[in-house]
This record gives C-alpha cells, sequence and structure tokens, in this order.
C-alpha cells in the first residue's frame, strides 16, 4: 500500500488528501484523512498578485511608517534648535513663546521670516524662523531614488541669465546657436518655454483671433507633440505637412519657424508644428523636479529668499496655498546664510562655531541611506556570494545566451520544430551581437537572421526576445552624442558590428575610452574588474548624488576625467537609469556557467539523446532539475520541511502560500495516524504557474470574457427564452458569432447557420481535433458545423476528413475560409492551426505545457516538496475536471449543503431540460464552501502518472506507428471501462458508489483551518548587552483603532415644547424667545419656583394666559405667551475631514454654503455623483473663483458620540 499526499495549491487556499494506493489487486484503496487550509489574503493582496502587479504587502505601512520617521526626526532636530540656542543664552523662554499668538497673528512669521533677509528681527523671532527653517528644509536630489514620475532637475541658468539679458525665448536662442553651426543644445527651465509659447500664442492671435480661443490653449496645457497635433487638427483645418530634407535641416527649419512666428503670420499649417515643437518641450520640461528648477530660477532673477517668496504671495492673496511649493535643499541653505549674515550684524553671539553648529549638525544634517546589501540573496551556487544587479554587464550577456539556447524554430508548412542544438552556432554569435546592443528584437527580427523564409517559420517566443537594457540605454547615449558631432545613423537600420565600428572611431578622434565598446569575461582578477565598461556601469550603478542642485556634478566630472567624455556628453551618460533588481547567480558562478552557454549548452539539463549537458553540470554545479535518477534515488531526505525566512522571495503573497504550504505538510507528518508520505501529487493553480505578466494577461482575458458572456447570457434570455443559460449555450451563441464574417456560414461545409436554429438539434457543437485524439476541450478547438457532418466526421481531425469528403475545389476553399476567418481576427492562431492539423501532426505531450511548472513559485513548491521524499507529481486542473467528472464527484459538494440552503429558503424547483422538475441551489458555485479543496485534492492524490500520460498521448491509441501505441492502450486496458453510455471513463478507487460515500464523508468531517490573520501579540527576543539570555516580551500587534481623527463642534439644536408641570427653571432658561422667557420667569416666581402650580391645572396657559409686560414700570401689557415654546440647547457634534467624491453624502456637510455649491455642481450633472465629484483637478469646484480658492475636502458630522485620547 502506497501513502500518497495529494495538494491542491492555490493562491488563497491548501486542500489535502492523505490516501492509502493499492498496488495490487489484493490491497484496497482507501482515503484516511481530508482537510482545508485558508490564506486569508487582503482584497489587494490577491487581486494584484492575480492581475501581476508587483505587490508589497506591507507597502502601506512602510509608507506610514516612514511619515512617522521623519516627523520623529524634525521634531528632535527641533528640540535640538531650541536647546542649542537656549545652552548658547540667545534666548530665554521663561515668560516667551515661539508659537504665533495675538490678534492677526496667522501670517507673522512668514513676514518675520521676509524681513530677516534685510531688516533686524528681535532674537525670538529669529528664532521662530530658524524653527521655521528646520520644518521644511527642501528637496535634496537622491539620483538612485528618482523616479521617471518626477521629471528632470535642470541646471540651466546660465543659459536662463542669457535669455534674460538678451530678452530671446528659447526658440531665438537656438536659432542663433545652430546658425553659428553649435552642436550642443541646452536645457530651458519650463517657465521660459511656457513664455515662449505665450509670446506667439499671443502674435497669432492677432491673425487668428476667431480660431485661438482660451479654450483651445487651456486644452493645449501640458501636452506631448502628437496630442498637440490632434487638439489643433479640426480647429485649424489641418492635413498635416512634413518639412523636407534631412534631420538636421528640419531642426533648423523648425527653429527658424519659432522665431517667426513671435513676428508675422504664420499659416496655420506651419503654426500647429511650432506650437508642437513647443508644448513638448514644454511636456518634457514638466514634472515634480521641473517645477523645483523654476522655482529656483525664480528666486535668482527675483533676487528674493524662499521666505521672502512666499510671504509675497500671501500679501497679494491670504489663501494661496503655500503646501506643495518645493524649493531645492540649496536654496535653503542660500536663505539661512543670507539671514545668519543680515542679523549677525546686530548680534554678536551669532559666530561661525553657532552657525556651523545651527546649519549642519541641527538644521540641514542628512543622515545617508542606510545599506541594504544583507538583503540581497545568496548565490544557490556560491554561498557567501551575493546575487549579481541584473544591469550588470555580465548579467547581461548571461540572461541573453540562456534565452538564445532556449529557442525553438518551427517550420509552419511541415510542422518541422528545429531545437537549440539544430540552430548553427554562427546564427546564434550572430544574433547574440545584435541582442546585445539593443533592448528587444521581435520575433520577425530574429527569424530574418535565422532562416531564410522568416515568414513560413514560428518562434516558441512570440513576442521576441528580451536585449542588453543596459548597453541599449549606452548606445543610444552613443547615439546622441554621434548626433551632435554632426554625425546621424539610424541605428535601427544597421547591423552590430558595423554600429560598434561607428562608435569605436568617433571614440578614437574625440577622445573618448574606446575600451568601453568591450567587455572581456575571461581576463582574470583585477583585469576583469578594471575593464572600462565594467567601471563605467559600477559608476552609472552606484552613485547616489552629491549636494548639486541636479545631484550630479560629481558624477559628471568623473565621467570627463575618467573616461574622456566632454562635460556636455558626460551629462548625456549620467541620465541613463539602469535596472535595479538582482539576479539568482552571483558574478562568480555566472563567469564558470557563460563559456558553456556560449558553446551552445543549455542552462541545466542532463545527459540527452543529442549529448548535450547543462552548462551548470559543465562547470561543477549540481542543478536540481540536472540530477540522474541514481543521484535522486540516493539523496537525503529531510524529516520535515524548513519555513522560508522572512523576505527571501521578492514576493510576500508567494512567501506567504509557500510558508503555509510548508506548515500543512510538516503537520501531516508529524500526526501519528498519517504520517510521511511516499509521494506528493500536486495540482497548481493556474495563477501559480504564469509569471507576473502572464497572470496580467490572463486577468485582463477573463474580465473581458465574463463581461461578454455576461451580455451574451442576457441576449439568450431576452431575445431566445433560454431561462436557464448554461455554460454550452454561451459557447455556441460565441460560435456562432464568430462565423459572422463568413456570412454565418460553417467553416468545413460553408452551409448557412440561420440564427433562429443556433440551439437546434440540426447544428452541433463539434471538436475540430476529436477528443478521442486529444484531451483539449478548449474554445480554440470548437466550431459549430452541421449535425450531420459531425456524425460522419466522427473521430477524425477536420483537416483528414474534409480532404476526403470535399472535392479539391470545395476543400480549397475550405482552407481559404479558415486563413480568412485567422487574419480577419475573427479566430486565433491557434484555432487556425488545429483546422490544418492532420492526425499524423497531433504533438507529443499536447498537455504538457499546462505541467510544466516554469515560473518560480511552481519550481520552488516541488523543489521543496523534493527535499522529504523522492517523488513529486504535478496534474493540471484539467485533467483533475475530467477524472472528478469520471468518478461522479462533481455535485458531491452541492448535495452536502443542499439541506442548509433549503431551511435558509435559498433553493428553487425548475424546469429541466427533459422537463422533469430540478432541485437547485440559487447562484450556486463550488466556491461557496472551502471544502471542494479537499475534493480537488482527494481527485489529486489518486491522479495516478499513468493516466497523465495517457490523456497527454490520446492519438497513439489509434495509430500503431506511434511509439506510445501498446503503452496507452495498455493503460486504457488496466484502468478504464466503459460506462452505461459507452464513454470510456477512469476506474475509479474504490467501487462508485462505496467512493462517493466515503469522499462525502470524509468531506462532511473537515474542520476548516484559517491562518490567524490578525496576531494580536507576537513573541519577540530581546538581545540585552551584557547578558546571556535574550529577554522574551509580548509585543502587541495591529491597530488600536481605526483611523478616525474626529473634530468637536457645538451646534444648536431647537424643540417645541408644551408649557406644563416639567418647565422648570433650567428648561425656561433654553426659551428662545427673551420676552417669552422673562414672562414665565415671572409666573414662576409667583409660585415659588413650583412647575405645577404655575402652568399646570387652572393656572394652564390655556386657564390662566401667561401675560407678557413691558415697559419700565412692568406695567404695558403686550401680549401673551403661546402655549407651546421654542426651546434652543447647544450639543456636541463631531466631525471629520473627508475628500469630495462620489460617495460623500452631501447632506452630512456642516457649512450651509458649501453644500449648496456641492448640490449645485450634483444638479449641473443631474444627480450623477461619479460625473460631477471625479477630476477635481482638472475640473474643479471654486468656492470663490475669482481668488481661486477651490473645495477639495469638507467637514461632515460623524459618529454619535466620541473620546479623547
Amino acid at each position: 500500500m502506497k501513502r500518497i499526499l495529494g495538494l491542491d495549491l492555490g493562491t488563497t487556499s491548501i486542500g489535502w488528501a492523505f490516501v492509502h494506493e493499492a498496488e495490487n489487486s489484493e490491497e484496497k484503496s482507501e482515503i484516511i484523512k481530508l482537510g482545508v487550509r485558508v490564506i486569508p489574503l487582503s482584497t489587494d493582496e490577491e487581486t494584484d498578485f492575480q492581475k501581476g502587479k508587483a505587490t508589497s504587502i506591507n507597502a502601506d505601512r512602510t509608507l506610514k511608517r516612514g511619515a512617522r520617521r521623519n516627523l520623529d526626526r524634525y521634531q528632535l532636530r527641533r528640540t535640538a534648535l531650541i536647546e542649542t540656542l537656549k545652552t548658547n543664552n540667545f534666548i530665554d523662554l521663561t515668560n516667551e513663546t515661539l508659537s504665533e499668538n495675538g490678534k492677526k497673528s496667522t501670517f507673522s512669521t512668514y513676514e518675520i521670516r521676509a524681513k530677516a533677509a534685510k531688516e533686524r528681527i528681535s532674537k525670538l523671532d529669529f528664532a521662530k524662523v530658524l524653527l521655521m527653517i528646520n520644518k521644511k528644509r527642501g528637496y535634496k536630489s537622491s539620483r538612485k531614488a528618482q523616479s521617471d514620475d518626477e521629471g528632470t532637475a535642470i541646471d540651466g541658468m546660465s543659459v536662463a541669465k542669457k535669455l534674460y539679458n538678451s530678452k530671446l525665448t528659447p526658440g531665438q536662442y537656438v536659432f542663433n546657436l545652430l546658425k553659428k553651426e553649435k552642436k550642443i543644445m541646452p536645457e530651458f527651465y519650463r517657465s521660459d518655454l511656457q513664455n515662449e509659447f505665450d509670446s506667439i500664442w499671443n502674435k497669432q492671435i492677432e491673425y487668428y483671433g476667431e480660431i485661438l480661443k482660451p479654450k483651445l490653449k487651456e486644452e493645449l496645457l501640458n501636452k506631448n507633440k502628437s496630442q498637440t497635433w490632434a487638439i489643433c487638427k479640426d480647429p485649424f483645418n489641418i492635413k498635416g505637412v512634413k518639412l523636407q530634407g534631412k534631420t538636421k535641416e528640419q531642426k533648423i527649419e523648425k527653429y527658424r519657424l519659432r522665431t517667426i512666428a513671435l513676428e508675422e503670420k504664420l499659416e496655420l499649417e506651419l503654426l500647429a508644428i511650432v506650437l508642437q515643437e513647443v508644448n513638448n518641450q514644454i511636456n518634457q520640461s514638466s514634472g515634480y523636479l521641473g517645477a523645483i528648477s523654476d522655482r529656483s530660477k525664480e528666486l535668482y532673477f527675483n533676487k528674493q529668499t524662499v521666505g521672502e517668496y512666499l510671504y509675497l504671495q500671501l500679501k497679494e492673496n491670504p489663501h494661496a496655498r503655500l503646501k506643495n511649493q518645493v524649493f531645492y535643499r540649496q536654496d535653503y541653505l542660500d536663505e539661512f546664510e543670507t539671514i545668519w549674515e543680515a542679523q549677525k550684524a546686530f548680534y554678536p553671539e551669532l559666530t561661525n562655531d553657532l552657525k556651523q553648529q545651527i546649519r549642519d549638525i541641527v538644521i540641514f544634517y542628512q543622515r545617508r541611506l542606510k545599506s541594504q546589501k544583507h538583503l540581497i540573496s545568496e548565490c544557490q551556487f556560491e554561498k557567501q556570494h551575493k546575487a549579481i544587479p541584473k544591469s550588470s554587464p555580465l548579467f547581461q550577456e548571461f540572461k541573453i545566451w540562456q534565452l538564445i539556447n532556449n529557442l525553438e524554430i518551427r517550420h509552419i508548412p511541415t510542422r518541422t520544430n528545429y531545437k537549440n542544438e539544430d540552430i548553427e552556432q554562427d546564427l546564434k554569435e550572430i544574433l547574440f551581437s545584435e541582442l546585445n546592443i539593443r533592448e528587444k528584437l521581435s520575433a520577425n527580427d530574429i527569424l530574418k537572421l535565422l532562416v531564410k523564409d522568416p515568414k513560413e517559420h514560428e518562434l516558441n517566443y512570440k513576442e521576441g526576445l528580451e536585449g542588453n537594457r543596459t548597453n541599449a540605454a549606452l548606445y543610444k547615449a552613443y547615439q546622441e552624442i554621434l548626433m551632435l558631432e554632426g554625425e546621424e545613423y539610424d541605428f535601427k537600420k544597421l547591423k552590430a558590428d558595423k554600429i560598434n565600428d561607428i562608435i569605436v572611431s568617433k571614440f578614437s578622434e574625440i577622445g573618448i575610452n574606446q575600451d568601453l565598446m568591450f567587455f572581456n569575461i575571461d581576463k582574470e582578477g583585477d583585469h576583469y574588474d578594471k575593464q572600462a565598461i565594467l567601471q563605467l556601469w559600477h559608476l552609472l550603478y552606484s552613485y547616489e548624488g552629491d549636494n548639486s542642485h541636479t545631484g550630479d556634478k560629481g558624477l559628471i566630472e568623473t565621467l570627463s576625467n575618467k573616461f574622456g567624455f566632454k562635460p556636455e556628453y558626460a551629462k548625456i551618460i549620467s541620465k541613463i537609469k539602469l535596472q535595479s533588481d538582482y539576479g539568482a547567480l552571483s558574478s562568480k558562478a555566472i563567469r564558470k556557467i557563460l563559456p558553456y552557454l556560449e558553446a551552445g549548452h543549455p542552462f541545466a539539463m542532463s545527459e540527452s539523446e543529442n549529448g548535450l549537458i547543462g552548462a551548470t553540470n559543465l562547470a561543477g554545479y549540481n542543478h536540481s532539475s540536472s540530477l540522474t535518477k541514481e543521484q535522486l534515488e540516493k539523496r537525503k531526505l529531510k524529516d520535515i520541511l524548513e519555513l522560508l525566512p522572512k523576505n527571501s522571495l521578492r514576493n510576500p503573497v508567494v512567501e506567504k502560500i509557500l510558508n503555509q504550504l510548508v506548515n500543512v505538510v510538516n503537520a501531516i507528518i508529524q500526526d501519528d495516524k498519517l504520517g510521511k508520505p511516499d509521494e506528493i501529487r500536486v495540482e497548481l493553480a493556474r495563477e501559480l504557474k504564469k509569471s507576473a505578466k502572464e497572470r496580467s494577461e490572463m486577468t485582463k482575458n477573463i474580465n473581458a470574457a465574463n463581461t461578454r458572456h455576461d451580455k451574451i447570457r442576457k441576449i439568450l434570455q431576452t431575445e431566445f427564452g433560454i431561462s436557464k443559460v448554461t455554460r454550452n449555450d454561451i459557447i455556441r451563441y460565441k460560435l456562432w458569432e464568430e462565423l459572422e464574417s463568413n456570412g454565418h456560414k460553417s467553416i468545413y461545409t460553408n452551409t448557412y447557420i440561420p440564427r433562429e436554429k443556433i440551439f437546434s438539434k440540426e447544428f452541433d457543437i463539434e471538436h475540430i481535433v476529436p477528443k478521442a485524439l486529444i484531451f483539449d476541450d478548449s474554445f480554440s478547438n470548437k466550431t459549430l458545423t452541421v449535425r450531420s457532418v459531425n456524425l460522419k466526421k466522427s473521430n477524425e481531425t477536420a483537416y483528414d476528413f474534409l480532404n476526403d469528403y470535399l472535392n479539391k475545389d470545395k476543400f480549397m476553399q475550405f482552407l481559404s475560409r479558415a486563413e480568412k476567418l485567422w487574419k480577419d481576427g475573427k479566430i486565433s492562431k491557434a484555432k487556425y492551426n488545429k483546422l490544418l492539423m492532420k492526425a499524423s501532426e497531433i504533438p507529443e505531450g499536447f498537455i504538457e505545457r499546462d505541467l510544466r511548472n516554469s515560473q518560480y513559485i511552481a519550481k520552488k513548491a516541488t523543489q521543496m516538496l523534493s527535499e522529504i521524499v523522492r517523488k513529486v507529481s504535478t496534474t493540471s486542473g484539467s485533467i483533475t475536471g475530467r477524472l472528478r467528472s469520471d468518478w461522479q464527484l462533481i455535485n458531491i459538494m452541492k448535495d452536502l449543503n443542499y439541506n442548509k440552503y433549503d431551511k435558509l429558503g435559498l433553493t428553487e424547483v425548475i424546469e429541466g431540460k427533459n422537463g422533469q422538475p430540478e432541485h437547485r441551489i440559487k447562484d450556486w458555485t463550488k466556491r461557496n464552501d472551502h471544502r471542494h479543496h479537499a475534493m480537488d485534492a482527494l481527485t489529486v492524490a489518486f491522479t495516478k502518472p499513468a493516466y497523465i500520460q495517457y490523456l497527454n498521448n490520446l492519438h497513439a491509441r489509434r495509430d500503431e506507428n506511434q511509439k506510445t501505441h501498446k503503452i496507452i492502450l495498455n493503460i486504457e486496458q488496466k484502468n478504464l471501462h466503459r460506462n452505461e453510455k459507452s464513454k470510456l471513463v477512469f476506474n475509479p478507487p474504490l467501487p462508485i458508489k462505496e467512493f462517493k460515500a466515503e469522499s462525502k464523508k470524509h468531506l462532511e468531517n473537515i474542520l476548516i483551518s484559517f491562518k490567524a490573520k490578525n496576531k494580536v501579540v507576537t513573541r519577540n527576543k530581546n538581545k540585552i548587552k551584557g547578558k546571556e539570555k535574550p529577554q522574551i516580551s509580548l509585543t502587541p500587534r495591529g491597530q488600536l483603532h481605526k483611523e478616525t481623527i474626529y473634530g468637536k463642534i457645538e451646534r444648536y439644536e431647537t424643540k417645541l415644547i408644551k408649557i406644563g408641570s416639567k418647565l422648570d427653571i433650567e428648561m425656561i432658561m433654553q426659551v428662545a424667545n427673551q420676552k417669552y422667557r422673562e414672562a414665565l420667569l415671572v409666573r414662576l416666581a409667583k409660585f415659588d419656583g413650583n412647575p405645577k402650580k404655575a402652568f399646570a391645572g387652572k393656572n394652564s396657559p390655556s386657564k390662566n394666559p401667561i401675560i407678557i409686560i413691558h415697559g419700565s414700570n412692568n406695567t404695558d401689557i403686550d401680549n401673551t405667551v403661546p402655549e407651546k415654546v421654542k426651546i434652543v440647547w447647544k450639543t456636541n457634534q463631531y466631525t471629520i475631514r473627508k475628500e469630495i467624491s462620489p460617495d460623500l453624502k452631501i447632506e452630512k456637510v456642516i457649512d450651509v454654503g458649501i453644500k449648496r455649491i456641492l448640490q449645485n455642481r450634483l444638479n449641473e450633472y443631474n444627480g450623477d455623483a461619479k460625473k460631477a465629484f471625479v477630476n477635481l483637478e482638472e475640473n474643479p469646484i471654486y468656492l470663490n473663483k475669482e481668488k481661486g480658492i477651490t473645495i477639495k475636502r469638507v467637514s461632515i458630522t460623524g459618529v454619535s458620540n466620541a473620546e479623547a485620547l
């Protein structure tokens, strides 16, 4: 009896089944125990993983922790600053405060900060200014941390000065340079480019006032070249013209037009070109850093400090938003110097030593980033050696050779496959040289290099191969340098050897180190590390930044001095951004393996038919997939699995799933009733077998298909009257739709299929390659055809059957119909291939692709399980589905749940397809019950490798020439039988009724195990210096309370009350009307404060009216108090600030005026909040449009009571 553990491994659950499998007829299989472990991922974790997004489950916590640290460090600096000033007797806070206080003091610190740059201020005010600078101290560039979204920091002050002094626009300035044949084009500030755009616009309005409207200008804001053209096309009524001449000539002409546009009328076609060019430059200079650079420029030309700049805005508009106006750190340092020197003249105690202490140690101290080297994983082959950065030239070459050695080419007409070893080595080297300088090569480009007729071949890498990303970035920069040297080349059209020759020749001519073009992995010791290209890469990869505005001044100088780049060329190189990820192997291991990859050996493979050995084996490493049978048998097995260390995998979701797998398997091994299995069989969820990119594509396709299926379902219900729409009904309709471009005629015989007969018995869903020959029930293997044709076709492929059934002309028409449908995009390439597939061409191992564990998580799971058992086999969802059907387990979950749902009234009786009543659970899906994972695991546990082999080679049953023909027939005779419908089904592990009953019994007894998601406390070990034993303590985890910050306001509540015996003095004091209140007090006083005597019985207002008297003697009768009076009292109201969004409830908004504005906005959009309250940056809601005050957040009423923390 063999002990088998079946596992159904998903992204949010692990189903398991421990069974005993009979090995001969005398033994009887047995179900021992089933179970389910649920891994509760958050919604974002699960969906992000399925969408292929790089996810970090702690990303939000990390951001908030970073914010807390920044706040903490700012407060520490503030404390240190105050203590420094007090220690030096500069301030005395005994009777003074450093905060703004008194009337009209809201902006007083901004005022004294602006004044401090030129005038004397008090010591206390000076301290306030320093505290203000300490709070916001500016942006300091970190080159490595900078993202593409931030844009580029501009250091073009010298050019900006020239523009300012000469009163030139950027276009005029560049045109003058081009006329003098200057090659280097400077960078311009966004504001200078915007001024040029405005000047051109204002000049051309004189000629095209009816076209150049303010609304059009607003639409063009921040648009790139193509967007600008699209916006201008219709209003300008233009078709678009191309400037004549070479690139250089076109460039000169564009700048000439920009110069002319400032002074005279341009044709609209040419004006569109000018607006495109200027607007594109503005767009490229935009971004976070571009805006900072612009503000820095304004400070320079206005001769202002940051404080003066900000206070001027407040003077002009007290509502001006200062929050996101960021400046360079250097601008704050300059302001600090200016203020210190100005105040030093009045206060001798402001010494240079004190300045250095406050400036360099307190306010502007910047801690270097902590090294994260310890987080880099170790090489799997060379222990103690860290993994190599992916941007390294060595890794890039290693990656390319790995891909090249995995190439397979297929000749489409003959369906012949050419593997790695069939491709000539010379061709591989040519392919490598091309990939080594490019970011990517398409499949078509690769085929052009490798075969004579690329159109008749296809590649196993449909999207092509990724090249050397590091070299691609460098060569792009080299191309720009060549262009500035007056030599224009289109590298896309040139071969790699030619490109290298051009660059080497030019570098030699202009004094750049030619060794940058060469990389040799065979050099040893220091000679290897000192190669110019490695040193350049290391400099670009590791340089973090300096104290200059742009953060790369030191880098530019080093590039110039070390490699011979002119400063302007060094600037181009310095902007290269490299990939920041790491590989799996170390530099040492790669240098050993790479020579064998270059010789054509695959990365890892045991001795095969062609005699090729894996490069890892030849390099002296034992790769897991390269072990021989003998080595696998001899290897020592572990008793239990080890947990993966924290952060050992790059994806925390994957790490969580695998660690739960470890926990489940270990618990089973340690259970006395179960023990260690002899074999483990696993089904991996499809998400786990796909790369991030494939998961993203799969999710997109599933969502699109679900949307399409919902539409079809509605059509079938409303137009065809089908109440219970099945999956087959939807497939049938989709297959009919697929034939639209063929006039809804079948592909096989061109027979018209009327819409009203789609669901009639005249037409069948037909398997193009029969299920008897191939285990493929996918949509790409189905079509809609006439039933009689389907019956005649029987178990032949479509191609073989129609070749015999149709005459030659009609058969050729069938082939052209299939080709047209494919080229029109109506059928997939997979379906087209199956329509042309002969029985003799059915590939061996058709479903092997579904069993391959190509992705890291699948490899890691099987590798981990192989550490405790000698045999781990994997199966697929399609095989599990087939066996579940054969063994009649499909409805078992529904049966287990029916009674429970029936008691809750969640069942219904419908008419079945044969007119019989059918009991069913409303909206039932097996996913409603976690136990279905155990049912799948049970099926997986009894899935013998022979079953997989059989389904994988179905075509060999009928073809005696196939080498697996006898094996497949033997498997069929031993493991399959025909059921009552004469359908071949797999033998169940136990007699079918007993198997179903046993399965149901074990499923009913499952107690589902949930991973604890929110632990209250965790055990922590604290190592204390000087003590041997660590201190073990419990650390609280998770949120103490929700992130809800409430404010408190007092609001008036009103109520009408009847005057009676309960109207005591406290209630009278709440009466709103003063005259009523006074009259009631007089009446109450007459009766000694007794409300019952004063206001009830014979003294009630209806019997004895309460007179309102007035006048100095209280004798003039005015009126009487009514029977009911309004009382007013104050209540506490708790409020919270919320962003304006479609979910906002306007009735909860506290401010009446804002509530009215929001209601009006909602009315403008006919009550559609999803249109009214989105894109508020582009379509703001104004509180005061003239002053530019917008509403983005509002205070709303919150909970009825709250407590202060």
